[in-house]
């Protein structure tokens, strides 16, 4: 149909603007509607709030709004788990851009009032032009800010999601029927075997998280292991981990920067999943200080998400606001060329993009089995943030739009010497 002067439906409005047909059942609180009566799932759009949502904030963020706030609501799939709507929605949903005259009828048949942003909801992370005013991107001051905003949720929440593990983090699978604890367990293992852990050694784990890495160190090769993270709940809890398994002697996670580790000749560092949060640019420093904390001849592991290519992109504003603000990706040919550049022999790179896939798998799963502990522990519209985001993450991985690549180096001694056998025997 045209858009044409006058009142219009919100289901007529979605419907002209689609170019191939709505895939599922749309439902508006005017009564309208458009879809196949039939469809497995639908959406519902409840009340005008929804509705100014999505036309202030076009796109994913407006609806990311909408759907948080609970004024979009998805029938036929599990808050905790819409991955089955999110891959019909992302494969068969196009809009077409409408043309001035045509947008200028929409918003008139709409209701020019609709234009007013609501305030966003709660979960919502200040924009980048707000945070810019706050401090530097990647300041100290302003990580911890982000890095809080994340990970400060709840650690029961976590325990929820991500299992007695506690690793958020791509786990490696060895078969499709290991669990999601046998994978976590198996990827720190893999990054010990990768780093040639031997007992007695000095381990530094950057961006520790609840201190998985800190711990299957210290109990399972003997190392004497240091953990540093920017989020002082993730410290508390990993503190009370080491206590319960007595590592006391071996183990140790602090709740500072990893920028102000004094101590330097560690055997190994590795670094699981904290690129993504230090910003590209900062890429030459944060090699050349990890370098300067080995001894030659030590190793280093980077585990990180990257991009399936290496142009510099914005994280999308959904991401940006709700997830990981700050959050930044790039290939991992730009990774492994800024650890050369800084003077580390790349030794090994490994893909595990599918494992990734199939970690976020489990982690919706996690979250829909334990809805009601979720939502009562954080709130709804912070649990639908986590149902959307995960499940939409894995769409990701599986469409080879983002990957996860684990990168080992070594310092080598002045000689060129790396302490690396003739091949590989992890």
């Amino acid at each position: 149909m045209s858009l044409t002067k006058g009142s219009i439906s919100i289901g007529d409005a979605i419907a002209s603007l689609l170019k191939d047909g709505m895939p599922v059942r749309f439902s508006a609180y005017d009564g309208s509607s458009t879809g196949p009566d039939d469809a497995a799932i639908e959406l519902e759009l409840v009340n005008q709030r929804g509705l100014s949502y999505i036309l202030t904030a076009p796109g994913d963020l407006g609806m990311a709004r909408a759907y948080v706030s609970g004024d979009l609501k998805i029938h036929g799939v599990h808050p905790g788990d819409p991955y089955e709507a999110m891959q019909l929605l992302q494969s068969r949903l196009r809009f077409r851009k409408p043309s001035a005259s045509e947008a200028v009828s929409l918003i008139r048949g709409l209701g020019i009032a609709n234009l007013k942003p609501p305030p966003p909801p709660p979960q919502e992370h200040l924009p980048r032009w707000r945070r810019a005013m706050e401090g530097l991107r990647h300041s100290m001051t302003r990580d911890a800010d982000v890095i809080a905003h994340h990970y400060d949720v709840s650690n029961r929440f976590y325990e929820l999601v991500l299992g007695p593990s506690m690793a958020y983090t791509c786990a490696v699978f060895p078969t499709d029927d290991t669990t999601l604890e046998e994978a976590q367990a198996e990827k720190f293992d893999l990054v010990c075997r990768k780093l040639d852990l031997k007992p007695g050694q000095r381990l530094l784990d950057v961006g520790c998280g609840w201190g998985g890495m800190v711990r299957h160190a210290a109990k399972e090769y003997g190392v004497r292991a240091l953990g540093v993270t920017l989020s002082r709940e993730q410290a508390q809890w990993a503190k009370e981990a080491i206590d319960r398994d007595r590592l006391g002697d071996l183990a140790e996670v602090r709740h500072s920067d990893y920028r102000d580790v004094l101590e330097d000749g560690f055997d190994a560092v590795s670094s699981i999943g904290l690129t993504e949060h230090i910003g590209v640019r900062n890429y030459p420093s944060y090699f050349s200080f990890l370098r300067s904390r080995l001894r030659p001849e030590g190793r280093l592991l980077n585990h990180s998400i990257t991009r399936s290519h290496n142009r510099r992109e914005e994280t999308g504003a959904f991401i940006d606001r709700y997830v990981f603000p700050d959050g930044e990706l790039i290939g991992s040919g730009t990774i492994i060329k800024e650890a050369q550049d800084a003077g580390l022999e790349v030794m090994h790179d490994e893909n595990l993009r599918i494992h990734y896939a199939m970690t976020l798998r489990d982690w919706c799963r996690n979250l829909k089995d334990n809805w009601d502990e979720c939502v009562a522990e954080v709130g709804e519209g912070t649990a639908r943030v986590w149902g959307v985001y995960m499940a939409g993450s894995r769409l990701a991985f599986e469409r080879n739009e983002i990957q996860l690549h684990q990168v080992l180096a070594a310092r080598t001694t002045d000689d060129g010497s790396n302490g690396f056998p003739l091949r590989p025997v992890w």
